[in-house]
């Protein structure tokens, strides 16, 4: 029999399975609530950002509450209404919608002409996470294209609301992606055609939007009406959910386009939920942590004679040490293995739920990966509490 065999019989006959039964159940539990958790919300927060994939940070859209008939009243924001909003913890950049002060008119040859009022509005681009495609235009091309983001709530408006009542054709997203638009734009005695066409499609914009390139270029030639302060704002938020941001738009007579400040607010509260339960499961593994130190030390306290003895034999603390190394990497490495595989179970059970409301998970690499950070910091603290063990039983 080798010689390391019958080291390792000599030091495990003062092993407790139980203690390291209890240190691996212990440590099961946390990683997988701390694991589950995270992939949870992972895939959650997943389903809420997928609402707009071209502007995908936090931003919220602000106007002033119109109240009453407001006819001739200002409902824009000055230029010390802005500064204001600038000033505030929760923001992180502000910037007005531009809005078109000239006449636009859109048409569509379907056999008998469809013809429509427009107006634009435009945004800065580098609020835009990912530039829609052909996101430009430059007047001193021959026949320059208008791109067009239009609001999902516009077209479902159109479909569902006013062609199904007036025995109009309905357009999905795809085939008004590829009809292409007669954009006439009109004011101070000029008037000019240009080709559109609609290049995406946003819920976080409730507007007909163009480049910023094009409305300014057109305002300045065709506009009829003068520059005002902008009606609306786009602001980047650092969290939607802050309930400050509700109290402070009440107080100021603002208020948020869409449910982003709601939807937002959900997002705030399960995220408070989801570090609560980390904690939880956080907690539980340091316990277990604590737990298998008490069992090494105690084990090493029973066996500290036969350290003595291997050690004036010839063997360096180093060789000792690391059969209990070699038990406390296998506990781990097993603890994580077991955690992963119920982590794959676990969103099995919420895959299909997820899905049916139109979006996939999240990718299961990320959470192993914090898995087994977790685990290589428990046996480095392992490791080096054994050594130091070991080396003080000599």
């Amino acid at each position: 029999m080798s010689q390391p065999s019958i080291v390792w019989r000599l030091l495990r006959r003062n092993i407790s399975a139980g203690q390291i039964a209890g240190f691996a159940a212990a440590n099961l539990v946390g990683m997988i609530i701390v694991l589950t958790a995270l992939q949870f919300y992972r895939d959650v927060t997943s389903v809420i950002n997928t609402e707009d994939n071209m502007l995908t940070q936090d931003y919220i859209v602000l106007s002033r509450k119109v109240k009453d008939v407001s006819f001739g009243k200002s409902t824009g924001f000055s230029v010390a209404d802005i500064a204001d909003i600038e000033k505030q913890p929760w923001v992180k950049r502000v910037a007005p919608f531009t809005a078109s002060r000239f006449h636009v008119t859109g048409k569509i040859d379907l056999g008998s002409g469809m013809y429509t009022h427009l107006f634009f509005e435009s945004i800065p681009d580098d609020y835009f996470d990912t530039l829609p495609p052909d996101w430009s235009f430059d007047p001193e091309e021959e026949n320059p294209t208008i791109p067009i983001v239009l609001s999902r709530d516009y077209l479902a408006l159109y479909n569902f609301g006013f062609a199904a009542t007036r025995g109009l054709p309905q357009f999905s997203e795809e085939l008004i992606s590829e009809l292409e638009l007669k954009v006439s734009v009109s004011g101070n005695g000029l008037e000019r055609t240009f080709p559109g066409r609609v290049v995406g499609f946003s819920n976080r914009l409730n507007t007909i939007s163009a480049p910023q390139a094009f409305v300014e270029w057109a305002n300045g030639i065709y506009a009829v009406d003068k520059e005002e302060d902008p009606m609306r704002l786009i602001v980047q938020v650092t969290d939607p959910g802050d309930p400050v941001i509700k109290a402070y738009l009440e107080e100021h007579g603002m208020e948020s386009a869409g449910d982003k400040l709601e939807s937002g607010k959900a997002a705030h509260f399960f995220t408070i939920a989801t570090t609560v339960v980390v904690g939880v499961g956080v907690i539980i593994c340091l316990l277990s942590f604590f737990i298998l130190m008490l069992s090494v030390y105690l084990l090493i306290q029973k066996n500290r004679q036969k350290i003595h003895d291997l050690i004036l034999l010839g063997y360096t603390p180093g060789q000792v040490s690391k059969y209990y190394i070699r038990l406390s990497v296998i506990t781990n490495v097993s603890v994580l293995l077991l955690s992963c595989i119920t982590v794959f179970v676990a969103q099995q059970l919420w895959l299909e739920p997820v899905r049916t409301i139109g979006s996939e998970v999240a990718s299961l690499i990320p959470t192993y990966i914090v898995g087994l950070i977790m685990v290589l910091v428990i046996i480095g603290f392992n490791v080096a509490a054994i050594k130091r063990l070991t080396r003080r039983s000599v």
